[in-house]
């Protein structure tokens, strides 16, 4: 069977073929096609796979191209982790926001906004591609606004994209652990939307237990991140990226101070390791270092804020997104059911959303799909929220559909990190200056 990544030259993909090398008689997956409009990155990376598979004697096979339709024919499974502007593009999106005094984090804000804006017309494109040359492939999507952008391809693909995120199941990895339960029967209530969940359920009433335990919260990222007074009074553990929402202010005057933003970061790292890999004997070394790098220094400014401390990044614990692209792809090949908190449509699991909206909640999956389990309902301080995020989600559809400037702007100013008519319109004045991939917006 053949898995096509889409972004196949991006950063991140050497992990998943890390995690296909130890799983892939359980998948069935013997190919591996990268796609990327950059062939320079594809051959960097394809070194670097190179590397990996070295010693495995049955190894996948890794095919190169720069064209989609190449990629895509014949895909029982498909990977879609593109960037659309590259990391260049990220930069923009954080240097306009801040500009106009609001945060511009890739997912979160004006920056999700204009990302999703540019995003949803190529994720729309590579949706129709897909449906039309592997009608029968399972398209697994982690390109960024992920929720949003797997409620786009919904349009072409119904239920047969799914996307995934790995900060919800290392969250509840992490609060299982502290409680000492079990992953393998324990339920939990966790809900929201991606970037956007809270699990406020453990067991048969296990989590008042924890918040109760000082000790037990500061072990956790979350504790440290948020502070155990705050977890109690919201009687839920968020996901680390509520702490945009719930001290804006205070990440922006750090992302301000920062020396620079992390899209700026990331570039410098890029352009530095993807010519080490161009130019070394040794791409893997490179490679390792430039992803324990990135990965120490995740969300900086937020945990520095807050006093979190230094990351949690063990790897000997199971992985990122990765792992659970691969647990996807093994109870879909194989007819395993498994439990994983995903990105699907809603279909009445969350009554304060409707049918087609997609959330992020744990779901049954296994040769049919994904399904969503039954939760409890949000907490009431989740809720608002959560309405308004999805508001803004869907007026970025309503702009890329319509091409309606007035659309993005009213997405935008749904936001709650933007929350102003005024600013929302030159946030997207100043965004479609910025990328031509908005020349649509009239």
């Amino acid at each position: 069977m053949r898995l096509t990544i889409l972004g196949g030259g991006g950063f991140r993909v050497p992990l998943v073929y890390r995690a296909l090398l130890a799983d892939h008689r359980h998948t069935g997956i013997t190919e591996v096609a990268l796609h990327d409009v950059d062939a320079a990155r594809l051959d960097g990376i394809g070194r670097v796979l190179a590397a990996l598979a070295r010693d495995v004697p049955d190894a996948p096979a890794v095919v190169t191209t720069t064209d989609l339709d190449t990629a895509v024919t014949g895909a029982s499974f498909v990977f879609c982790a593109i960037r659309v502007g590259g990391l260049s593009g990220r930069v923009l999106d954080e240097r306009v926001a801040l500009d106009a005094g609001v945060l511009g984090q890739e997912t979160v804000g004006a920056g999700g906004i204009s990302y999703g804006l540019r995003t949803v017309p190529v994720a729309h494109h590579v949706a129709s591609r897909i449906a039309r040359l592997a009608p029968e492939a399972w398209t697994i999507n982690f390109t960024n606004p992920a929720g949003l952008v797997t409620e786009a391809m919904t349009a072409e693909l119904g239920d047969r994209v799914i996307g995934i995120c790995d900060s919800p199941s290392g969250m509840v990895d992490r609060v299982l652990r502290a409680i000492g339960a079990d992953p393998a029967t324990t339920r939990v209530d966790y809900a929201g939307l991606n970037h956007l969940g809270w699990l406020y359920g453990v067991g048969v009433d296990l989590l008042p237990g924890l918040l109760a335990d000082t000790t037990k919260l500061q072990s956790l990222e979350e504790g440290r991140l948020f502070g155990v007074d705050h977890l109690r009074e919201l009687g839920a553990i968020p996901n680390e990226y509520l702490h945009y929402y719930y001290d804006a202010a205070g990440t922006l005057a750090a992302v301000r101070d920062a020396p620079q933003t992390r899209g700026e970061f990331l570039l410098d790292q890029q352009h530095r390791c993807y010519a080490s890999l161009a130019a070394t004997d040794d791409p893997l070394d490179a490679w390792l270092g430039a992803w324990r790098e990135r990965e120490a220094t995740y969300m900086a400014e937020n945990r520095e804020l807050a006093g979190a401390g230094e990351r949690e990044h063990d790897e000997s614990r199971p992985a990122g997104y990765e792992g659970v692209a691969l647990s996807v792809m093994r109870a879909l090949a194989r007819d395993e059911p498994a439990r994983l908190i995903l990105n699907v449509r809603n279909r009445g699991t969350l009554d304060v959303l409707d049918d087609a909206a997609v959330i992020e909640v744990p779901c049954t999956i296994d040769a049919g799909g994904a399904v969503a389990e039954k939760v409890s309902p949000l907490p009431d301080h989740a809720v608002g929220l959560v309405q308004a995020v999805k508001t803004a989600e869907r007026g970025v559809l309503e702009a890329v559909t319509t091409g309606s400037r007035a659309a993005a702007i009213r997405a935008m100013a749904a936001h709650p990190l933007v929350g102003s008519a005024e600013i929302a319109g030159r946030l997207v004045d100043g965004y479609r200056a910025s990328f031509r991939q908005l020349d649509y917006l009239r």
